[in-house]
């Protein structure tokens, strides 16, 4: 004879796999109503697209924006040049009613999926890039795998951050774009620092990537202190892309024989490489 007294609560257990489902149907319902909600009030209050625009144009009078709106590469033989994910992130958030962002959706083998999306709930355009990012770093002295969650973080970021860029421009009007471009080479030619103390930061923010005086100054044929304004220019665009990944510091500077052997300049490239800095000064 059995003489265990049953639970009154026996009867009303949930499994964990009903919990799990239980979190995942309300995690849907969420997700759904907030992009009801977020549809919602973009029909009810629509884009000024001329009161956007002008905000655009303001923001990029900015110096602290204009330095960092643009970003420099080689391809083919010749420099390619863009605007940075500084300036889409400047733009989306003047354009509005554009939501956008990266997610990883999952770790796993040595690598993640990662998501990055630009969705404008006005339109209902959207972009979307789903890819992989294998846990890796890629240094001169060959391929070392990141096991920190902080330089796995980094990577992550800075991979999502170039397709989060792209996104956000495809969801924008070329003209948009074409005119915050101007704006910004117009800003930063009219404020770009030659003054000994500007000359002195620009070098020293080269010298934390690896990149000398010397090694500057046989790039633009002059003495560093001489640097004109259109050089400053093309140097904080170089500068965007080499922090940007976008690029590497031997693609656009001779380096001396010496640093090739030099395994702590190494690092400090490859180091860089996978940084997004908010600004190279």
């Amino acid at each position: 004879m059995n003489n265990q007294v049953a639970s009154p609560f026996s009867g009303n257990q949930i499994t964990k796999p009903q919990q799990a489902n239980a979190m995942i149907e309300s995690e849907s319902q969420r997700s759904i109503a907030e992009v009801q909600a977020a549809m919602a009030i973009a029909k009810r209050f629509p884009r000024n697209e001329v009161e956007a625009m002008d905000k655009i144009i303001n923001s990029c009078q900015r110096a602290t924006l204009a330095k960092t709106a643009m970003y420099q590469y080689p391809r083919g033989g010749q420099q390619v040049s863009g605007p940075s994910i500084r300036l889409a992130e400047a733009m989306a958030q003047q354009w509005g009613n554009i939501q956008y962002g990266i997610r990883e959706l999952s770790q796993g083998n040595g690598e993640s999926t990662v998501e990055a999306f630009a969705w404008d709930i006005e339109t209902n355009t959207k972009q979307v890039k789903v890819f992989q990012v294998p846990h890796v770093r890629h240094t001169r002295n060959g391929v070392t795998k990141l096991t920190d969650p902080r330089d796995i973080y980094e990577t992550v970021a800075n991979n999502g951050a170039r397709r989060l860029r792209a996104c956000i421009l495809g969801v924008i009007p070329g003209d948009v774009i074409d005119a915050a471009v101007n704006q910004c080479q117009l800003t930063i030619q009219a404020q770009a620092d030659t003054s000994p103390d500007g000359i002195k930061q620009l070098l020293e923010s080269f010298a934390s990537i690896g990149v000398t005086k010397a090694m500057i100054e046989k790039r633009i044929k002059c003495r560093a202190e001489k640097m004109q304004p259109a050089q400053v220019v093309d140097l904080l665009n170089i500068g965007n892309g080499i922090n940007s990944g976008y690029s590497s510091v031997a693609d656009f500077f001779d380096m001396p024989t010496e640093t090739v052997t030099n395994a702590g300049l190494n690092d400090a490239i490859a180091k860089a490489a996978t940084k997004i800095p908010d600004t190279v000064q």
